[in-house]
């Protein structure tokens, strides 16, 4: 058998195993609502918010318009903004009649060893957990998130309908410019890839994670793990959390078309950014990974394009694995109506973030890891 033989042999195997053997990660899709709980339970969302104006105002009058028939109030907490966003989230607030349900809470000024966005949730927890009586679950949601008017009652239901301690929900992303459309949909099924939902979602798989900008948590569960502190140092904290609450109870993740990240990416270096910000954290600051990763990314998506213009026996058998690459990648696209001919590109998208992720190395190395904001974030494992 010839090299490329090999090659094209072994990446046929391996989407063979992704399409087949990998928790038909491919074919995720919205699952139907939870039966509805007998008992409502009393929620408090925490939203950190730094630098956030063009999006507070409608992601808090989403929140405080929620169709939800138990207590119900908002912590916005401002990380420091040099802008007008808690200014904007109190106008908000007004608009929508509902003052008395929303705190506006400063933070405190960071301290050594935590990001920042998780030491602003960790000030508005304390501030939840002060209250009498103290809030049963804690929505913990991103500034640039419109929830659609029942996403918090059917979140609640699945935590208490199903006893689950964790439920969180993939938001839909925007795609609507060329940059967008070219590489959101490949984060996404990345994501899918990487924490199958099936598999989070099953107790008896080590899997977990979960999308930081939609999760609805027990208060108890934050206190059983040991509050935020737990994960201070975690860039990538959404997971991390997942991870944490996973060791003693389950977790559900799953998808939504209805609630929605505001948040723009115009031009390919802006997702650029968001990938380098966190990929070398994923893989532990190890050189090692980092090598690794890169080889089983190029042999995954780039090898079955390079063995199908090889011009040797190898091309059919490349040719084939870029077809079941282009096949599994059709439902994400389908879910972000994007059109299909954008499938048989995903090994040159693949590129992209194989290139953001040395990038992220490089930025790591360089002491700019986890930049976001101002901020360059605390790096736990370096």
């Amino acid at each position: 058998m010839s090299a490329w033989s090999a090659v094209a042999a072994i990446s046929f195997g391996i989407w063979l195993y992704l399409l087949l053997g990998r928790g038909g990660f491919w074919r995720e899709r919205v699952l139907p609502p939870a039966p509805e709980p007998q008992r409502w339970p009393s929620i408090m969302a925490l939203v950190p918010a730094r630098n956030e104006a063009p999006y507070v105002g409608r992601a808090l009058t989403s929140l405080l318009r929620q169709d939800y028939p138990g207590n119900f109030s908002v912590i916005l907490i401002d990380d420091h903004s040099g802008d007008d966003t808690a200014a904007l989230a109190r106008a908000a607030a007004d608009a929508a009649g509902a003052q008395q349900r929303l705190e506006v809470l400063r933070a405190r000024s960071l301290p050594s060893g935590w990001t920042g966005k998780l030491w602003a949730l960790s000030e508005g927890l304390a501030e939840a957990q002060s209250r009498a009586p103290a809030p049963e679950l804690i929505l913990l949601t991103d500034a640039d998130i419109v929830h659609h008017p029942s996403n918090l009652r059917e979140l609640a239901a699945r935590i208490e309908s199903e006893r689950y301690d964790l439920a969180s929900l993939m938001v839909r992303l925007r795609c609507e410019t060329f940059a967008e459309r070219f590489l959101v949909p490949a984060f996404v099924f990345f994501f899918e890839m990487l924490y199958p939902f099936s598999w989070v979602r099953d107790p008896r798989h080590r899997t977990a994670g979960a999308a930081g900008g939609c999760v609805l948590v027990r208060r108890s569960v934050l206190e059983r793990i040991g509050g935020l502190s737990a994960i201070r140092g975690e860039i990538i904290d959404d997971c991390a959390l997942g991870r944490a609450v996973k060791r003693g109870g389950p977790i559900w993740l799953g998808l939504t078309e209805r609630t929605v990240s505001l948040r723009h990416y115009r031009k390919i270096a802006d997702v650029w950014r968001m990938v380098a910000r966190s990929a070398y954290a994923q893989l532990g600051y190890s050189p090692l990974l980092l090598l690794g990763t890169v080889f089983g990314l190029g042999l995954t998506f780039l090898a079955p394009v390079a063995s199908a213009a090889s011009g040797t026996e190898a091309a059919p058998l490349g040719l084939a694995a870029w077809a079941a690459m282009s096949f599994a990648f059709l439902p994400t696209l389908r879910l972000y109506k994007t059109a299909p001919v954008w499938a048989p590109l995903l090994p040159l998208i693949a590129l992209v973030y194989i290139a953001a992720t040395i990038d992220s190395a490089r930025r790591h190395w360089q002491g700019r890891g986890g930049e976001w904001k101002g901020r360059v974030q605390h790096q736990s494992r370096a």
